[in-house]
């Protein structure tokens, strides 16, 4: 059923769960247990989110041309003193 766990392992599981915390517990644990899932959702979603923003700002910006590149294109411009 659940990645080779089957139904009687389940109800065993479910069986010793209800024994350790008791019926009045089970409800708590799972509210819990429901709102740190939905927490983590909405934490991931925000994380996408904000690297989906930062790549779309990055592609936007022109690329920077490469450190250097203009003094290589002025000092081939100018006569060389050697001549």
């Amino acid at each position: 059923m659940f990645g080779g766990v089957g139904v009687q392992e389940l109800l065993l599981i479910f069986l010793v769960v209800l024994l350790l915390f008791g019926a009045k517990r089970i409800p708590d644990i799972a509210h819990g247990l429901g709102k740190g899932v939905r927490e983590f959702k909405r934490a991931m979603q925000d994380t996408q989110d904000e690297l989906n923003r930062s790549i779309s700002d990055t592609d936007k910006k022109e690329p920077a041309p490469p450190a250097g590149s203009q003094e290589q294109e002025s000092a081939g411009n100018k006569p060389s003193a050697s001549a």
